[in-house]
């Protein structure tokens, strides 16, 4: 299950609208072996495309070691989809590479409303997961490590 606060949320279907009619994408960062989404990094879709992305290189080289030197891991992988379900493409199944993140795709094909859904995908198996949306991580039930989002 995909425990993920609404402001987080919120910052995802915001970028996919600000984006559309191409795919946006991007991760959400957290403390490495949290499993919990806490930091918000909108990226480039080098692709510039609305049916496809892909992260810039460098731009994916410098998240990637950002969050290595903040003790952070991809706990979410985010893209849109803009004229179909939020269902992993074949394409999105051959490039997931992190085994333990969360594959969120928001679908922005409707104008009114969106579509967001999670996704665990290991060695080309699609597992979808239930979302819970909540205000505070502090309220949710994650578990015994539950601590404010206050520092």
């Amino acid at each position: 299950m995909l425990v993920i606060r609404r402001d987080l949320v919120d910052a995802m279907v915001e970028h996919a609208r600000r984006d559309h009619p191409d795919e946006a994408c991007g991760v959400i960062a957290g403390p490495e072996g949290s499993d919990r989404p806490e930091r918000f990094i909108a990226m480039d879709n080098a692709e510039r495309s609305p049916t496809f992305y892909r992260f810039d290189s460098a731009e994916q080289f410098r998240v990637w070691r950002e969050m290595d030197r903040n003790d952070e891991a991809p706990v979410v992988i985010y893209h849109s989809h803009t004229a179909t379900e939020a269902y992993p493409s074949r394409t999105d199944v051959s490039y997931a590479g992190e085994p333990d993140a969360h594959y969120v795709l928001v679908s922005t094909r409707d104008p009114e409303q969106y579509e967001l859904r999670s996704y665990r995908i290991v060695d080309g198996v699609v597992t979808e997961e239930p979302v819970e949306v909540v205000e505070s991580y502090m309220f949710a039930h994650t578990g015994a490590d539950d601590t404010p989002d206050c520092p």
